[in-house]
């Protein structure tokens, strides 16, 4: 008798397709830091959460010079964090996110963020802080 093909095996089984990433990965971290940030988001915030707030990061860090130069910090927004018009929201989650983790992957983490913040701050015009510590992406006044 001959065998079946597996074509006619799985005929019936639902063809499982690998789910798309809407970010790109967070970057060159090692596994461990990879391993702390989906554990993170699976119990504290939801997928690709940091991956989320780190392109947006980016994409301010990179950007066109309007947006850092004349940046809404300090300025009203919407409220609505997912509209872009706060890129501080971004900053703020990314800021969480270094608090949760591990120390190892905290400090991993912060190296990728370093370059940005101080690109962010080599741009911009004016940025109000009242000392090192403060969130000075808010631009409190």
């Amino acid at each position: 008798m001959p065998r079946r093909r597996p074509s006619a095996l799985r005929g019936e089984t639902p063809v499982r397709r690998p789910r798309r990433r809407r970010f790109p990965s967070v970057g060159p971290v090692s596994g461990s830091c990879v391993a702390a940030l989906c554990r993170l988001e699976r119990t504290r915030l939801w997928p690709e959460a940091t991956a989320e707030a780190l392109w947006h990061w980016r994409a301010l860090a990179h950007g066109p010079l309007r947006r850092v130069a004349d940046p809404p910090f300090g300025a009203p927004s919407c409220g609505i964090p997912e509209c872009g018009c706060d890129p501080g929201h971004f900053r703020d989650r990314l800021e969480l996110v270094l608090h949760l983790l591990p120390r190892k992957s905290a400090r991993e983490l912060r190296a990728l963020l370093r370059p940005l913040d101080e690109k962010i701050l080599a741009r911009a015009r004016i940025i109000r802080a009242d000392g090192p510590d403060d969130p000075w992406w808010r631009g409190q006044r």
